[in-house]
């Protein structure tokens, strides 16, 4: 049956900004970092947990804030922002690296004019053949690079007062190069000291297991660590394997053309009780630096106006909506250190 968007809104609790009592850890003392600062992870509502405001794909040896207008790019992103807010998402966590369009000072200009609560990144992206990784990298070891990050969230971003609340880094498919090792490495590091939580772009399964056996190494659990892109693996086994480890699975590729696959994803997880390691998000925006006005702007809406009514004609109840979308998110970024 086709349910009507005014209904769909009006009758589900998981578009609500009500707070909620998470289970598994105590709301007291469990904050994520958002570019305004410290957030109660009871407060961060309705999350989507991997998208982009903004994305400059030459290159770190030639990325330079003077290739775009920041003006221009809030002026693009800011109806898309405020057109999932009035749907009813509370946090939006922008994903984008640095040297790859990470600005804090967008970020922020933003959170400031609507109110949505938006987290930010530190890390350093190792994927498509390391084009975004900087020079520096190459000669510094993975405990210099996790200085790096480490200082950032302890003393902020680029001279400002603004910290990250998450590590991102990524690889290609495995096997991983030694560079892509070394950036997971110090991704470790920086989760023992800050307890900031590690997203990883990953090209395919092998990698997802190799890093896992990485951070093994350090003693970093698999809690700690979400895989994104988990979608670009199709072996479904090795989502459930993962899951079961306590990772973090991210199916962060919801769009109009993949709906019935990612419900498909979503169902085998249910089915095999696994609900509670799943993320959502669509992997949408995207600013083109060097573009005409940015190029062609993804909308942040497809969940809220499409996935979850699908999700409730296949019978994801409420409770289990609200996991995904409200209860998972604020575990996985929740600030802790998560050690075998």
């Amino acid at each position: 049956m086709k349910i009507s968007r005014k209904k769909f809104i009006s009758d589900s609790f998981i578009l609500g900004t009500g707070s909620l009592l998470l289970p598994g850890f105590s709301s007291d003392n469990e904050t994520v970092m958002t570019v305004n600062g410290l957030l109660s992870s009871q407060k961060m509502g309705f999350t989507l947990t991997h998208e982009h405001i903004m994305a400059d794909f030459i290159g770190a040896d030639k990325f330079s804030r003077d290739r775009y207008n920041p003006d221009e790019v809030v002026q693009v992103a800011l109806p898309f922002i405020k057109d999932i807010q009035a749907k009813g998402v509370n946090t939006f966590i922008d994903c984008g690296p640095v040297y790859l369009g990470r600005d804090v000072h967008i970020q922020k200009r933003i959170s400031d004019m609507t109110g949505m609560n938006i987290m930010t990144t530190t890390g350093y992206y190792g994927a498509v053949n390391e084009k975004f990784v900087p020079a520096h990298a190459y000669n510094e070891t993975a405990r210099q690079l996790a200085d790096r990050w480490i200082s950032e969230w302890k003393n902020g971003i680029e001279g400002t007062a603004i910290k990250p609340g998450l590590i991102k880094t990524s690889t290609d498919k495995g096997p991983l190069t030694p560079m892509q090792r070394k950036l997971i490495e110090a991704a470790g590091i920086t989760h023992l000291e800050t307890g900031l939580t590690i997203a990883i772009h990953t090209g395919d399964g092998a990698a997802a297991f190799e890093q896992l056996d990485i951070l093994k190494q350090l003693s970093v659990a698999p809690a700690a660590k979400i895989w994104v892109h988990t979608q670009s693996e199709p072996d479904s086994e090795m989502h459930i394997r993962a899951a079961k480890l306590d990772g973090w699975v991210s199916f962060d590729g919801v769009n109009p053309a993949t709906l019935q696959d990612n419900l498909i994803y979503l169902k085998r997880m249910k089915a095999n009780g696994l609900l509670g390691q799943v993320l959502v998000s669509q992997d949408s925006g995207w600013y083109h630096v060097g573009e005409p006005n940015g190029g062609n702007f993804k909308p942040y809406n497809c969940i809220s106006t499409r996935f979850i009514p699908l999700l409730q004609q296949n019978g994801f109840t409420s409770a289990e909506l609200d996991g995904i979308f409200k209860i998972n998110p604020a575990k996985a970024f929740s600030i802790r250190v998560r050690k075998y």
